[in-house]
């Protein structure tokens, strides 16, 4: 397994789409709570042992919350900061001459991002300030501003096969369901009994969304016929700060959780907990499946770490 210790602690951990050994990390220091931030860009040594080498480091003021990787441009990355600015990134220019742009426009922490994998032109934020926005490249202010959560919003996912929809995770305990041509959104999930912190798309059936929360469950959902969850995935012994959909198999997911620990789930067995890896020594905060790779995993957390390992392998530190 490929190791990398960061200076602050980490929040989220994305594989490029266009390089099968690249990633990047945000994180923030004094765990998110005050301080600076920074974005690391590691790539992964030709062997599965040995450390991460970083390629490029940017510095901001404030915490970095999340970030993503543009499917544009292979270069470009944008990151969720903690003054509510989204900042646009360029990893093949040296910091002095990033951030190529500073979108400013949320009012309170942005912590949630995700790049549009079927346009390729936009991108979505998710802020505290209750609000997502929808923004593009070329253009100086955002396109349009969701305003429909009572609470934060800490995670945007869009559907992988629909070019307009995204899902909406938030505090109010709803994941919303929002197309960009209609004028509201156009399902709310009550997918939880407490604040659900992440949704995500399945790659495979463009009406499955999972849903992590604070109650300690992932659960899957159908769009067609959301009263009564797909499943209900219980494991974990803290709040379930992410979950993800795999990009090569339509059954598997992986979640991360305050417990410290990351959790490989089949969702369509009974035995649904498939894998449990514990190698994180503080809350485990993010996680990615790499798209290029099967099988390649990575996971970052407050212990200031990041994991790169092969599912079905033990990830250990050094």
């Amino acid at each position: 397994m490929n190791v990398a210790k960061t200076p602050f602690n980490g929040y989220s951990v994305k594989f490029s789409p266009f390089y099968e050994d690249r990633l990047a990390v945000a994180t923030a220091q004094n765990f998110g709570i005050i301080g600076n931030g920074r974005v690391h860009v590691f790539s992964l040594p030709p062997t599965p042992t040995g450390a991460l080498t970083e390629i490029v480091a940017f510095d901001t003021a404030d915490g970095v919350y999340d970030l993503a990787w543009s499917e544009s441009h292979d270069s470009l990355l944008i990151a969720a900061v903690a003054d509510g600015s989204v900042k646009l990134f360029d990893t093949n220019l040296p910091p002095p001459q990033n951030p190529l742009r500073s979108f400013q426009e949320h009012t309170r922490e942005v912590h949630g991002v995700d790049y549009n994998p079927t346009r390729r032109d936009s991108f979505v934020t998710a802020s505290w300030d209750d609000t997502v926005k929808l923004w593009s490249l070329d253009r100086p202010a955002s396109i349009r501003t969701f305003k429909e959560h009572a609470y934060c919003v800490y995670s945007v996912a869009w559907n992988p096969r629909h070019a307009d929809v995204f899902a909406s995770a938030s505090g109010d305990c709803t994941v919303r369901v929002w197309d960009v041509r209609e004028p509201g959104s156009t399902m709310i999930i009550p997918g939880h009994e407490a604040e659900i912190l992440y949704c995500d798309w399945n790659k495979y059936d463009e009406g499955l969304i999972a849903t992590s929360s604070v109650d300690k469950s992932v659960r899957v959902w159908d769009v067609r016929n959301y009263r009564v969850p797909v499943a209900s995935l219980n494991g974990h012994g803290f709040a379930v700060r992410k979950v993800k959909f795999s990009p090569h198999h339509r059954n598997l997911m992986m979640s991360c959780s305050y417990d410290m620990t990351v959790c490989m789930w089949d969702f369509m067995v009974e035995d649904s907990l498939v894998g449990r890896y514990d190698h994180h020594s503080e809350f485990a905060i993010g996680v990615d499946f790499n798209v290029l790779v099967e099988g390649l995993v990575a996971s970052t957390g407050w212990d200031q770490m990041v994991f790169v390992w092969q599912h079905g392998t033990e990830p250990r530190g050094p």
